[in-house]
């Protein structure tokens, strides 16, 4: 069987492949060479490999060039689409800074006219109490004229009964005509004494009504001011203490510990007290007191926003080219964690520190380059890393928009920006979360 498949198969061969010789002839000699079936089989079997391995070639090649060509072109797109974003959240930021102004300007005109309505409350207290005190020394007045009118009366009645009396009798001297003459004067000035008594009464009365109707009129007036500070205090306060909320401060602690750096007490934050008897606070002035209290809860809300880093460290055209978290690192392509958020922006962009504080250091540190770290209240700490130059010195105080050093390149970096990272306790934190924060406040 296997000899007749080997027949068959060998006269296919020779049908397709006929056996051929190639003469190779010199001078002196002539060979040749025998190319059988399975030879040239062999040698079209691999020329056509070959053939099929260039035209596979060629197509992969010219697929791979076609793709990239396609693939640049949606790089360049893609490259334009995130131009046009960055260009849009550019405007935008704009737009949040305009609004942040704004509102800055807001919030110092409503403490203007918090001071000018904290004035005339005052003074509107002060002209209250003096037109009491004058009520007071007017129904004085009143009620001792009424007294002395009574017993002018009853002198007059004891006279009158005297002269009956006298007229009953039969004295007929000169005497007792003088004395009638002596009466009759005296009952005259006692009823023109009475008369005026009661006429400077009438008059009491009226000037009360009037001093009445004054302080009716001051007391709704004092009432509008108190509703315009009432408002005014809830629109300046609740931003603020949203704004502390937001950034995962508790305001409670924040305002404590900014009490025990300005403890000094006394001036126009000092409690109303206008009672010297003893007496209970009047609504009017637990009102004026509450108002004081949050008045002063907004000027501690001011001192510790200050020294909070609620600011942006840069203040020029910037794009952001990196956030907090995990990320591929551009170095090595691992995965790492990123301790802080990224600033891209042109080499020497001045930086600003982002809250009043103390330098702790300023100078090169492996990685950041060229660093400086501020110390602030609440266990916050901010670091600005790889600068080109550094304008402050450790020790040295620096306030919120305070020029600290420019933008650079120095340290493991691959380009130049401005590393800033926010710690508290020593901890890394989103600094995008006190940044946000302050949108609506500043």
């Amino acid at each position: 069987m296997r000899t007749r498949l080997a027949i068959k198969t060998h006269a296919l061969l020779e049908h397709f492949f006929p056996e051929r010789r190639v003469f190779l002839k010199s001078d002196t000699d002539t060979r040749f060479i025998r190319l059988r079936p399975s030879t040239q089989l062999a040698v079209f079997a691999g020329s056509a490999a070959l053939v099929a391995w260039a035209i596979i070639a060629t197509a992969v090649i010219l697929m791979d060039s076609i793709g990239s060509g396609n693939f640049r072109e949606q790089a360049k797109r893609d490259q334009r689409t995130y131009q046009a974003r960055l260009n849009e959240l550019s405007s935008q930021r704009d737009l949040r800074a305009e609004e942040a102004l704004a509102a800055q300007e807001r919030f110092n005109a409503a403490l203007k006219q918090i001071s000018v309505m904290q004035s005339e409350l005052l003074s509107s207290e002060t002209r209250r109490r003096e037109l009491e005190t004058g009520i007071g020394v007017i129904q004085s007045t009143l009620r001792s004229t009424m007294k002395e009118r009574e017993t002018a009366r009853g002198q007059l009645a004891a006279l009158e009964t005297s002269i009956e009396e006298s007229g009953n009798g039969t004295l007929q001297t000169a005497a007792s005509n003088v004395s009638l003459n002596f009466l009759s004067d005296a009952l005259a000035e006692t009823a023109a004494e009475r008369d005026k008594v009661i006429a400077d009464a009438q008059e009491a009365l009226l000037h009360a009504d009037e001093m009445a109707h004054q302080i009716a009129v001051m007391r709704e007036r004092n009432d509008t001011i108190f509703r315009q500070l009432e408002e005014a205090m809830t629109v300046s306060v609740a931003p603020l203490d949203k704004m502390f909320r937001s950034a995962g401060m508790p305001t409670d602690r924040i305002i404590a510990t900014v009490k025990r750096g300005y403890s000094g007490q006394g001036g126009p934050m000092t409690p109303l007290s206008f009672s010297t008897r003893g007496e209970e606070p009047t609504p009017d002035t637990l009102r004026a007191n509450r108002l004081l209290d949050q008045m002063d809860r907004l000027n501690l809300y001011r001192i510790a926003a200050a020294k909070a880093p609620f600011a942006n460290p840069v203040k020029s055209a910037f794009r952001f080219t990196s956030q907090f978290g995990y990320r591929r690192d551009p170095k090595t392509g691992g995965r790492r964690m990123h301790s802080g958020v990224d600033f891209a922006a042109g080499m020497g962009t001045p930086l600003y520190a982002t809250a009043d504080g103390v330098v702790t250091h300023s100078g090169w540190q492996s990685g950041y380059g060229r660093l400086v770290k501020i110390q602030h209240e609440f266990g916050i700490e901010t670091r600005y890393a790889h600068m080109s130059k550094l304008r402050v010195k450790v020790g040295q105080r620096v306030s919120r928009g305070q020029h600290i050093g420019d933008m650079g390149a120095s340290g493991r970096v691959t380009g130049v920006h401005l590393h800033y990272e926010v710690r508290v306790g020593g901890k890394a934190v989103n600094p995008m979360i006190y940044i946000k924060a302050a949108n609506d406040v500043f």
